[in-house]
């Protein structure tokens, strides 16, 4: 009869590759992980940071999406058309600056954010990807 496995026998594939990706109050993780087959995948995982209360430490609500490398070139094409159409319908799109909680605080009490952080304007969305 075979042993049920246990969850603490599961191993976490390896990662053996990881880039960051920061964007406004989410981050992207882009990691090459190992399956037990030695083939590689890509995981994105999506994290973005959620304030309760002032008191209550920030909790991060996560999303996982798992990418073959067989997938790899229709993924990228059908990404590449989407931002073209979004860039043709729009224009060129700004990225958010980038995210300070003085950011935050600044529109609440409807000030402008500071010089410094005006001059951290960002490429348009199709350079993310080129």
């Amino acid at each position: 009869m075979m042993e049920k496995r246990r969850f603490e026998d599961r191993k976490e594939p390896e990662i053996v590759y990881s880039k960051s990706v920061k964007a406004g109050k989410r981050i992207y993780y882009l990691d090459v992980k190992k399956a037990r087959n030695e083939d590689l995948y890509l995981c994105i995982t999506e994290s973005k940071k959620r304030v309760m209360g002032e008191d209550e430490a920030p909790q991060f609500e996560k999303h996982k999406l798992f990418l073959y490398k067989e997938d790899f070139a229709h993924f990228a094409e059908g990404l590449q058309d989407v931002m073209k159409f979004v860039e043709d319908q729009l224009g060129t799109i700004d990225a958010r600056e980038e995210w300070h909680p003085e950011n935050e605080d600044a529109e609440e009490k409807n000030e402008d954010p500071s010089a410094e952080q005006e001059e951290s304007k960002r490429k348009g969305l199709l350079g993310l990807f080129k």
